[in-house]
C-alpha cells in the first residue's frame, strides 16, 4: 500500500468519525490550527491528536496497526 493511498483513505475515514468530525468544526470555527491545548490539530488535512495522525476505529485501524506494528522493523513479527 503506497503511503499517499493510506493517507488518502484515513482523511476519508476521519471524515465519517464524530469526533474528529466536532474536533475539525471547532478548529474552523475559532480560525486556529490547533485545539486544547494541542490536543487536535491539522497537518495538511489530515487531523493529528496528541501529535499522531488520528485514525478512527474499525477496520482502517486494525490494517495500519497491523502494517507498521506487525514488522521486523516494529520489532513484533505477528506476535
Amino acid at each position: 500500500m503506497k503511503e499517499g493511498d493510506l493517507r488518502e483513505r484515513i482523511k476519508r475515514a476521519q471524515e465519517r468519525d464524530g469526533r474528529v468530525v466536532k474536533a475539525v468544526e471547532e478548529l474552523k470555527k475559532a480560525g486556529v490550527k490547533t485545539l486544547r491545548d494541542e490536543e487536535w490539530e491539522i497537518d495538511n488535512g489530515v487531523v493529528l491528536k496528541e501529535g499522531r495522525i488520528y485514525v478512527p476505529e474499525g477496520k482502517l485501524r486494525g490494517e495500519v496497526i497491523r502494517l507498521y506494528h506487525d514488522t521486523p522493523v516494529g520489532g513484533y513479527r505477528g506476535r
